[in-house]
C-alpha cells in the first residue's frame, strides 16, 4: 500500500506540473517573440538530464534542461526527436519520442518514457543520472500541425502512443484561438498502465466542449474499482460511436503497437475514413 501511495503522490505532483503549463506559459509563447529552437535536424546536440520522476511502476518522467531559462526546444507540434544511447553491450541504439512539453515550456523538455526488461534504449535510460547528457536531434516526422487547420480529431492511441496525442492536445487546448475539435480513445492492458490520466481527466473537465477521452481496457478492473469506459479492443463500433463522422475537415490519428494500428486502420478504411482523412505517427 506504501508503494501505491508513493506512486499516487508522484503521478498528481506530475498532473500538476503539467496542468500548471496552461496557464502559466502560454502568454510567453502566443503573445511574445518565440526564440530560436535548440535542435538540429542533422546533428546530435547533447541535454543535461536534471530531474528524473518514477510516474508509475516501469514508467519515468525524464526532464532535460536547455541552454538558458528563456530557450525553447524547437519541435513543431505533431513531430518528435531521436535520442541516442547505449544497449546493454554498449552498442549504439536510436530511438524515436514525442515530448510531453511544448515550445511554450522555455527552458526545458520533459520525455515520458517505459522502460521495458529488454528494451535497448530502456536500458540507457535505466542508467542515467541527473547530471548525465542525452544525444538529441530533430525535428523530424510527417506531421506538422497548424491551428485550426481541422474542425476536429479523431485520435486513437494505445500505451505510450499518448504522448503524440497529449502533444497535439496541449498545443490546440493551451491556445485560446485554436478552436478544434478533440475526440480521444484510448486503450491500456490494465488501469494502472493508463499514462497521464490525471491531466487527461483535467482536460476533459476544463474543456468539455473541446475535449473528450473514453478509456478501454483490455482487463476489467477489479470491482472495487469504478470503471466506466471500455472493457476488450477498440472495435469499429466504438470508433463511430466516439470519433467524428469522415469528412474532409477532420482527421483521424493513431498511434500505439504494430497490432493494433493495423487493426485501427483496418475499421477506418470499413467506416469510410480515406488515405487522406488518416495519419499514423
Amino acid at each position: 500500500m506504501k508503494f501505491l501511495h508513493t506512486d499516487r503522490t508522484e503521478m498528481i505532483s506530475m498532473a500538476v506540473a503539467l496542468v500548471a503549463i496552461i496557464g502559466g506559459t502560454t502568454y510567453y509563447y502566443y503573445v511574445t517573440k518565440k526564440p530560436k529552437g535548440c535542435l538540429d535536424p542533422k546533428n546530435f546536440k547533447e541535454f543535461k538530464l536534471v530531474r528524473r520522476l518514477r510516474y508509475h511502476r516501469n514508467v519515468v518522467v525524464l526532464r532535460f534542461s536547455l541552454p538558458t531559462l528563456t530557450s525553447v526546444l524547437g519541435l513543431p507540434v505533431g513531430q518528435h526527436i531521436s535520442c541516442r544511447g547505449r544497449d546493454f553491450f554498449g552498442e549504439e541504439v536510436v530511438r524515436q519520442y514525442t515530448p510531453i512539453t511544448l515550445d511554450s515550456d522555455v527552458g526545458y523538455f520533459d520525455l515520458l518514457v517505459k522502460m521495458y526488461p529488454r528494451g535497448r534504449m530502456s536500458h540507457h535510460f535505466r542508467q542515467m543520472h541527473v547530471g548525465d547528457y542525452l544525444a538529441v536531434k530533430g525535428p523530424q516526422g510527417r506531421f506538422k500541425y497548424q491551428p485550426n487547420e481541422f474542425r476536429a480529431f479523431g485520435m486513437i492511441a494505445g500505451g505510450t502512443g499518448i504522448t503524440p496525442m497529449f502533444q497535439v492536445t496541449k498545443a490546440i487546448l493551451e491556445n485560446p484561438e485554436d478552436k478544434t475539435i478533440i475526440h480521444l480513445i484510448y486503450a491500456n492492458g490494465s488501469f494502472n498502465d493508463i499514462l497521464l490520466k490525471p491531466v487527461l481527466d483535467y482536460f476533459a473537465l476544463m474543456f468539455p466542449s473541446q475535449f473528450s477521452v473514453y478509456y478501454v481496457l483490455n482487463q476489467q478492473p477489479p470491482d472495487w474499482q469504478p470503471w466506466e469506459g471500455g472493457v476488450g479492443l477498440v472495435s469499429r463500433e466504438l470508433i463511430r460511436a466516439r470519433c467524428p463522422a469522415p469528412a474532409p475537415d477532420i482527421k483521424m490519428l493513431r498511434c500505439g503497437p504494430s497490432s493494433m494500428n493495423r487493426a485501427i486502420a483496418r475499421h477506418l478504411q470499413v467506416l469510410g475514413y480515406s488515405s487522406q482523412m488518416q495519419f499514423q505517427f
